[in-house]
């Protein structure tokens, strides 16, 4: 993929800043997450046709029938992953969905490694190449079906799954390390939210959160 895009080197820093002042009078809160977000460059993680809307408030597609999240989702959902008690860095955190990689990027700049997985084996390879022109380097993409998560690699500070699911996958529930959270989109009924779950020492804790739209998470490999 061509990254040199026409147009967006001299406007993409301003362009982001932009972006990142949308996304604080929307809400998000954590100044770490305001400033990955200004760092992040958005449109290495699409194509060049689609470059010059990189940084607006919209789901774009990525191919395979596959879209990039709002930037909104996805500093709210990095906001939620963050959100513990002491607020500091994640060790380890698990992506359900890793689509283009730029939720991946995101997180890896708040986690010493992200663990990412991908059903679809082209994104999978599309994602390498995007994270590789972005520079990141603590990420761990593999292959697989998400629903079974990474058990060799728990347990996880977070997990966070990119795809709407209709119920939780209690395979990734065992994978979450106490103190733990999983941000993820769940259907029911006619709607979606992001649904927040806690593990303490004392069982689970839920709490459903903002309305969203994600494509489903579906089952094995393609």
């Amino acid at each position: 993929m061509n990254t040199s895009y026409s147009g967006i080197g001299m406007t993409s820093q301003r362009t982001r800043m932009r972006m990142v002042e949308r996304l604080r009078q929307q809400g998000i809160r954590d100044e770490i997450v305001l400033s990955v977000m200004g760092e992040v460059p958005r449109h290495l993680f699409l194509d060049e046709a689609l470059a010059d809307r990189a940084y607006d408030d919209k789901s774009l597609p990525i191919g395979f029938g596959q879209t990039i999240s709002l930037p909104f989702t996805v500093a709210r959902m990095t906001e939620l992953a963050r959100a513990r008690g002491d607020q500091s860095d994640l060790n380890k955190v698990l992506e359900i969905g890793t689509g283009c990689g730029y939720q991946c990027a995101v997180l890896a700049r708040v986690a010493k490694v992200v663990h990412s997985i991908e059903r679809l084996v082209q994104l999978t390879a599309r994602a390498r190449k995007n994270l590789l022109n972005a520079r990141v380097t603590n990420a761990r993409l593999r292959h697989g079906d998400g629903h079974k998560g990474m058990p060799t690699e728990a347990p996880f500070d977070v997990i966070v799954m990119t795809a709407a699911a209709t119920h939780v996958p209690k395979a990734l529930l065992e994978q979450l390390a106490v103190g733990g959270r999983m941000i993820f989109p769940m259907v029911k009924g006619e709607e979606q939210h992001l649904w927040l779950i806690e593990r303490t020492a004392q069982g689970l804790r839920e709490k459903r959160m903002d309305a969203v739209k994600f494509v489903p998470l579906l089952p094995g490999t393609g």
